[in-house]
């Protein structure tokens, strides 16, 4: 997903009007609409206003993460823990491998077995820098 297509998810579950955003960001509203269509790139303060105002991070809004309160370190945590587990699970190293009543589970199963793993830790990582994050970072 583009940083545009971004902004303006971002935009309207605020459910805000590109006027407003502008307004907000110190920018024209035509400029929101070229950042929406993708015509022209924000630009670092910008970024950063929009993070702030909208409560992620910046690396979400120029798409180097998939989840909004996640830097590209977390998501990097976040594989390295589900290798972990995967890794812990079977002698193989592979989810395909890992036995269920005494026979191979299939790739579909294995699939979705990594995808329950990724979500828990994506849970319990998000739930952790609730917890222990002070609140003047916040």
């Amino acid at each position: 997903m583009m940083t545009g297509q971004r902004i303006r998810d971002l935009r309207k579950e605020k459910r805000l009007s590109q006027t407003e955003l502008a307004d907000v960001v110190h920018v024209s509203q035509q400029t929101i609409t070229a950042w929406e269509n993708d015509k022209a790139e924000p630009s670092s303060s910008a970024i950063a206003a929009l993070a702030d105002y909208f409560g992620v991070t910046t690396d979400y809004l120029l798409g180097r993460t998939p989840t909004p309160e996640f830097t590209a370190k977390n998501e990097r945590d976040v594989q390295n823990i589900v290798d972990d587990l995967i890794n812990g699970l079977s002698n193989e190293n592979s989810l395909a491998y890992l036995r269920n009543g005494g026979e191979e589970i299939d790739e579909e199963d294995a699939e979705l077995i990594k995808a329950a793993l990724e979500k828990v830790a994506r849970r319990s990582k998000i739930l952790a820098k609730e917890k222990f994050t002070p609140n003047k970072y916040k």
